[in-house]
């Protein structure tokens, strides 16, 4: 049921070129869906379509969901929308919060807007784990979040709560996912905010000392990239009515700490070079902004979506690295 439905479909994915956007493009694709993807390649990349970006059912609109008419020209006869382009990282919200709060907030607006005058069926959209702020229960679960830790967080709260406001006022169907920790394929190493995953992978490949904020005890729910494809294809073809208008955890419902990742990194890569067994970790300071652990409950995510994650850390980082490797070396 969820192929068929998808494969008759028209799906805009916003962020389209960037990390998790051109993974869902690609599934869309092979699926059979027709696909547009609205891109500004502020963060995303045009290497990341390359896969597909000749397909007769991808279409590529260069644009800012910042530009509500950009928007509605991207939604005009869409079925689902998966919305994905936002500025991430905390560290980058904190240094520059007008520009997070422009893109996450009235550009989220925007897309919702866009979304309700035409007539979408669905609008699927990534949240944040950076909800959950200061509350320290563990594991998290969707109902029971604390105060925010930066202004990303903030951002992606309010577009839960806009997300509510378009259901209750317009009708417009919603399902927010907050994500964990993703990691994977296509995911860039690059720049001043990239994810650690693939920055620590980079370092190791040079032989270069990865530096862990703080003493390595803090841990994450690390989400391999083809679990949060799934739980985006779950929430675009689900048939159960009480799973719509919801938020759910992407993650796995385990934790690794930093200092367990880096061994893990070391393990898998030493495998192409056995040179980066030996290379020494370092340590900084704590990071403004970092809560110290997380750990989702994804029992609502199976219960209503029937999600069933393929891949826990180590079998998602044996594919990243082959990826890496294969792909940036």
């Amino acid at each position: 049921m969820q192929k068929e439905k998808i494969s008759n479909s028209r799906i805009l994915v916003t962020g389209g070129a960037g990390f998790i956007g051109s993974n869902l493009c690609e599934k869309l694709i092979d699926l059979g869906a027709k696909v547009t993807c609205l891109d500004n390649f502020a963060t995303g990349h045009r290497k990341n379509l390359e896969a597909f970006e000749n397909n007769p059912r991808f279409q590529l609109i260069e644009g800012d969901i910042r530009d509500l008419e950009t928007c509605r020209k991207a939604a005009n006869g869409i079925d689902y929308i998966l919305h994905e382009a936002a500025l991430g990282s905390v560290p980058r919200s904190l240094k520059d919060p007008i520009t997070s709060n422009e893109v996450n907030v009235s550009g989220f607006l925007n897309m919702l807007v866009a979304a309700k005058e035409s007539g979408v069926k669905r609008f699927v959209y990534a949240a944040s784990s950076s909800t959950y702020g200061d509350s320290e229960n563990l594991p998290k679960v969707e109902d029971k979040i604390g105060k925010p830790l930066s202004p990303y967080a903030i951002t992606k709260y309010v577009n839960e709560l806009y997300a509510d406001i378009f259901k209750d006022a317009y009708n417009l169907d919603t399902i927010g996912l907050r994500y964990f920790n993703v990691f994977g394929r296509k995911q860039d190493p690059n720049g001043a905010y990239a994810a650690v995953i693939p920055k620590f992978v980079m370092q190791f490949m040079k032989h270069e000392s990865p530096v862990i904020n703080g003493d390595g005890t803090y841990s994450r729910d690390f989400t391999y990239i083809d679990n949060v494809v799934q739980m985006n294809l779950l929430a675009i073809s689900s048939d159960n009515p009480k799973a719509l208008n919801e938020v759910y955890n992407t993650a796995v419902g385990d934790r690794t700490n930093l200092l367990e990742l880096t061994q893990l990194l070391k393990k898998h890569l030493s495998e192409y070079d056995s040179e980066i067994s030996r290379v020494e970790i370092k340590h900084g300071p704590n990071r403004p902004g970092d809560i110290p652990h997380s750990l989702a409950s994804v029992e609502k995510a199976k219960k209503l979506l029937n999600y069933s994650p393929t891949h826990k850390i180590e079998a998602g980082l044996k594919e990243a690295v082959s990826w890496y490797w294969n792909n940036l070396k």
